[in-house]
């Protein structure tokens, strides 16, 4: 059929064949499955051996062993202590600000975070001030964390969170931003503290970033506001959602998103405040589809 469907010129005539020869093959599949199910039922081991056989492959299963995924690693919670000081009880304090000679989208995302990230305060960038001295003077006024809004060419392209007093320092580039006001049915966010949920940072660098995520975020939050922050890894990609419980009768019936959405990207992070490279996202990394590193 296939050699007389080349040769026959008239193209609906064309279409009428190939929809025949597909519904053919349809019904050819689905007998093999009945039948195939039938014999199953009878001899439940021929199943088993089908399914150990026919194992689906997918990026994740494919995925570069990592020792370090779901492992605790001698040192390493000791290396997280010393980075975020979670014996602290001092509460998330954080400084805003962006890149010399930011444009309007900057102030714009620098509103966004305002609202999402707890006890914020803004502080426009002023030329000539460098890192260091941003730094030591959030240090004499007790800031836990610096957060600096990359812009370019009047697009947000990237985040630096710079951990206070003494580092690290994560910078985070940011793709696929959706406004509020562009996500069809967003609710209306509180001044509520957030539930946070992190997901799948499993090797010892993806606990390092979820690490510095709680220490932004208190952990103590208000759930009357019923609102939740979720940030899911899925193959180094860092899926930002904010939502809010949606109940009825007392009982939790969905979620309603409240917006923004974006997506962050780690490409560095330094020890220090900028200083030693302990991790950097290369070219090269990305030519190896079953390797992640979060």
């Amino acid at each position: 059929m296939a050699a007389e469907e080349i040769n026959i010129k008239n193209k609906m005539r064309r279409q009428q064949l190939f929809a025949d020869l597909k519904d053919q093959q349809n019904k050819e599949r689905h007998t093999m499955r009945r039948k195939r199910a039938q014999e199953e039922r009878e001899n439940p081991e021929m199943k088993e051996k089908r399914l150990k056989e026919n194992v689906t492959k997918t990026i994740e299963s494919m995925r570069v062993y990592d020792e370090t995924i779901n492992q605790a690693i001698e040192g390493d919670e000791d290396d997280l202590m010393k980075y975020f000081n979670s014996d602290s009880k001092q509460p998330p304090k954080i400084l805003v600000t962006t890149n010399v000679n930011a444009k309007k989208k900057a102030y714009e995302f620098a509103n966004v975070l305002i609202e999402v990230l707890p006890n914020v305060t803004f502080v426009k960038r002023k030329f000539g001030y460098k890192l260091k001295e941003i730094v030591e003077m959030c240090n004499k006024r007790n800031f836990t964390d610096l957060v600096i809004i990359n812009e370019d060419k009047k697009k947000v392209t990237g985040l630096t969170f710079v951990h206070l007093p003494e580092g690290p320092s994560f910078y985070f580039k940011i793709s696929s931003y959706v406004e509020v006001q562009k996500i069809v049915g967003h609710g209306r966010a509180t001044s509520h503290i957030p539930e946070l949920i992190l997901n799948n940072f499993q090797t010892r660098l993806g606990k390092t970033v979820g690490r510095l995520f709680q220490s932004i975020f208190p952990q103590n939050p208000d759930f009357e506001g019923r609102q939740v922050i979720t940030l899911h890894n899925q193959r180094d990609y860092i899926f930002f959602r904010r939502h809010r419980y949606v109940f009825k009768n007392e009982e939790r019936v969905g979620l309603q998103e409240l917006g923004p959405q974006f997506t962050m990207k780690l490409k560095r992070l330094q020890n220090g405040i900028k200083e030693e490279t302990e991790w950097e996202h290369k070219p090269e990394m990305d030519k190896e589809k079953k390797q992640f590193y979060l």
